[in-house]
This record gives structure tokens, C-alpha cells and sequence, in this order.
């Protein structure tokens, strides 16, 4: 896995083994946050049933699943499903329910667009809020909610919304009670961006013909690799962890993602929330970037290979694709890709990708590879956990609390000012001064 170059000292070893127990015993920093350390194995048979019985549900009433959710709520699946599904999977001909995603940003445009582009369809909603009050999310659920019932009545409505909220408060939990929609409990101690495995990302992903309970395996599997009781060497956690916290000390600022397989564009996405999120605070933290190559190459290429040296990469790379397509020959040759005739596309994907570490390394950007064997469920959830498990032993490295995210609230604060939210007055006169 490591290209970097970078000396595994043995008190980085150490460092790295002591932050990895710091999150078994739960008596480091944010320990009301670590129930994602031993949720995958800790889901039952019953719960996987239950979340499938739902999702057949949602399937035989609608052609369609709006998932709504912001952050945490909706990026873990929306990768996941990415990562397993066809890259055009909208292209072909299918009677099967699809997935789209909505209350994630506050664009008037792409709600009005989702929501005319829904009455072709039979619609349901899956609703993912632990406070119901979140302002994207709230928004689109509300406007979605009213649509649901002016199509279907109330009656028909609470069939077709699941709520994925808090055990017992909170305005969405109030309404569900009411209303009687279905719920799923977001777990107090599981934060949103470590909640892909718990309902939240387990019941949409259900729904888009994801088999949940090969991820889960996949990820039972890895919270098994990681543990304790692995060796330094074996743990490949406390390698990654343990590797990018010396780059970080060493200038190198920036950490880039990349993969060269587009389905994995959504992972990118999702692994710069839960580093993000969790790294960035105190002034410290690694910059989470990402590219999807080879198609960066092109735009960002220039940049890794020349620009300022405070980057370095780690990339994802699928040793086996599902497809096998050969390049043929051409008898004028007019493009001069004859001497890649008989190749495989995979065979020139794997070159290209060589020759890029090679490059880069070369100027002065370390690398770091992370390799699985081919794209699928159990593989994906292998690859969730151990980013996660990563995450919570380099920010103690780092000497931070992985699992809170203060700075979130900032801009809350102005926004609901802006609005003239009720509470948020005096804010709102000393922001319009301001402006």
C-alpha cells in the first residue's frame, strides 16, 4: 500500500496502535460518537430482514424513491449505490424502482426540476433528518410530503414515507408519530457521516437492489482486520492512518483521492465529507481532495505534476473490472493505436495508472495505493470501514476530536439571520450593519 517513501518509526507504529485502542476502550475525545466501531457486526438478522421487508414495500408501491437527507444522510448511500450500479444504468429499458436524491442543497431550480420531472412516476419518500429541522432536507421533505398527499391522500401517503430520524424527539419523530409513517432509529452515538451502515444509508441502498447484507459482511470482515489485536503491520488501518499523519507533519497538506473508475466518483465524494468533517478543526487537518483519472489528467494534471508541493495522493485502484471489451485492430491505422490491438481496455487503464504514480512520484508527490480485487458489495463495505476506522485513528494522531463538528453551525447562524428567523433578531441587525 505505501509508495510514499515516508520511515515508519516505531513511535509512529506506536502512536498509531495506541489512537486505534483509544477507539476500542471509548475514552478518548467524542466517545458518545463511537458506535460505529462495532456496528457491522453488531446487525442482526432481524434488522437486515425488516429493512428489506420495507424496501419491497417502497418498490411494489412506487417507480420512484426520493431520498431526502443532507451530509451524512445521503452521501454514504448515494455512494455506495453509485459504486454498484451501472455507470448508465438510466439508459436501459427497466421496470425496476429508481433512486434519486433531493434536500441536499437549497437550489430552486433543481427542486422544481425533480419535482416535475417525479409526475411521470409513482412516487415514495425515504426521509433522513435525527432533528427534522435541518433546513434542506426540511424543505424538500415539506414539498414533497404536500405532493404525496395531494396524489395519494393522507391515508395512502403514510404508506409511501419512511422517516430515518431519532428514537424519540425531535420534529421529524413528532410528525412520524402523528402521521404514522414508518421509522428507522438514527443511533445516538453513530454521527452522520460514519452512518452508512445503520438504516440511513441500509434502507435506500435496499430500495436501488443493493445487496446490503453482502456490504455489511464486507464490513464485518474489515472491523474484524482492524481491530486491536492485528499487528502494526497487519492493521491496515493504522498503516494508512499512521502514513498520512507523517505526510501531513512532513508539509504535505493536501491529500487527493483518485480513482481510475468512475463509478467510484461518489466514494470521493463521501470520503471528503467523513475526513473533512472530522480532520478539519483546531487549525489543523489534511485538505481532503479527489480526482477521477484518467479524465483529471487533463485539467488537474498539470497542478499534481507541477504545482506547489504540498499534496500528495492515495489511490483507489480495482485490480478486476465486471466487463472484458478488447480494442481491434484498424487496417489504415489512422489513429496509430494499432500497437494496443488485441489489448484489453483494463490492460491500458493499468499502464496508465502505473505510469502516472511513476510520474508523479517522480515530481515529488507521494503515493499512496489502496487495491481491491474487483467492485462489489462486500468489497465497497470493506472499503467504508476501513476508511472510517482510518478516520477515527488519524484525528487522535492528530490530537483532535474526530467525531464533533463545531464549525458546521457558523453559517446556520448568519443564514437563519438572513431570514429573519424568529430567536435570530439581534443577530440580524448586527449581520445587516455588517453588509
Amino acid at each position: 500500500m505505501n509508495k510514499s517513501g515516508v520511515e515508519l518509526t516505531d513511535e509512529v507504529r506506536k502512536a498509531a496502535l495506541d489512537a486505534n485502542a483509544l477507539l476500542e476502550s471509548g475514552k478518548g475525545a467524542g466517545n458518545d460518537f463511537l458506535g460505529w466501531v462495532h456496528l457491522p457486526s453488531s446487525i442482526s438478522e432481524a434488522e437486515l430482514s425488516d429493512l428489506e421487508s420495507t424496501a419491497a414495500r417502497l418498490k411494489a408501491k412506487a417507480d420512484l424513491v426520493i431520498c431526502i437527507g443532507i451530509g451524512g444522510s445521503y452521501l454514504g448511500a448515494r455512494a455506495v449505490e453509485e459504486a454498484l450500479s451501472s455507470s448508465f444504468k438510466y439508459l436501459h429499458k427497466q421496470h425496476d424502482t429508481r433512486i434519486v436524491y433531493a434536500g441536499n442543497n437549497l437550489s430552486e431550480d433543481y427542486l422544481h426540476d425533480l419535482l416535475e420531472a417525479s409526475r411521470e412516476y409513482s412516487v415514495a419518500v425515504i426521509v433522513i433528518s435525527k432533528s427534522g429541522t435541518t433546513t434542506e432536507p426540511a424543505v424538500a421533505f415539506r414539498i414533497f410530503k404536500e405532493e404525496i398527499e395531494r396524489r395519494y391522500g393522507k391515508e395512502e401517503a403514510r404508506e409511501r414515507i419512511v422517516a430515518i430520524t431519532d428514537k424519540s424527539r425531535g420534529a421529524l419523530k413528532t410528525l412520524s408519530t402523528q402521521e404514522g409513517y414508518k421509522t428507522y432509529v438514527i443511533p445516538d452515538n453513530v454521527g452522520g457521516r460514519y452512518s452508512v451502515l445503520t438504516p440511513v444509508g441500509l434502507l435506500p441502498l435496499a430500495v436501488a437492489g443493493i445487496d446490503i447484507r453482502a456490504l455489511v459482511a464486507g464490513a464485518v470482515h474489515m472491523e474484524q482486520a482492524t481491530a486491536t489485536d492485528k499487528p502494526f503491520d497487519e492493521n491496515p488501518a493504522a498503516v494508512y492512518a499512521a502514513v498520512r499523519n507523517i505526510l501531513y507533519r512532513s508539509g504535505k497538506k493536501i491529500e487527493i483521492l483518485g480513482s481510475y473508475e468512475p463509478r467510484l466518483q461518489y466514494i470521493n465524494e463521501w470520503w471528503k465529507q467523513l475526513y473533512g468533517e472530522s480532520e478539519g478543526k483546531e487549525g489543523k487537518g489534511i485538505f481532503p481532495a479527489s480526482v477521477t483519472l484518467t479524465a483529471d489528467l487533463h485539467s488537474m494534471g498539470q497542478y499534481i505534476q507541477e504545482g506547489e508541493r504540498i499534496l500528495f495522493e492515495t489511490i483507489l485502484s480495482v485490480e478486476h473490472p465486471d466487463h472484458e471489451t478488447k480494442i481491434d485492430a484498424d487496417k489504415d491505422n489512422l489513429d496509430g493505436l494499432n500497437f494496443l490491438a488485441g489489448k484489453r481496455l483494463s490492460e491500458v487503464n493499468a499502464q496508465a495508472e502505473l505510469g502516472v504514480q511513476l510520474a508523479h512520484v517522480d515530481g515529488g508527490v507521494p503515493n499512496l495505493r489502496l487495491s481491491i480485487p474487483q467492485i462489489s458489495a462486500k468489497m465497497i463495505g470493506q472499503l467504508i470501514y476501513f476508511f472510517e476506522r482510518a478516520c477515527g485513528i488519524s484525528g487522535y494522531m492528530l490530537g483532535i476530536n474526530p467525531f464533533n463538528q463545531p464549525g458546521v453551525e457558523a453559517y446556520k447562524k448568519n443564514m437563519f439571520a438572513l431570514l429573519d428567523k424568529p430567536g435570530y433578531e439581534e443577530a440580524s441587525k448586527e449581520i445587516r450593519k455588517r453588509l
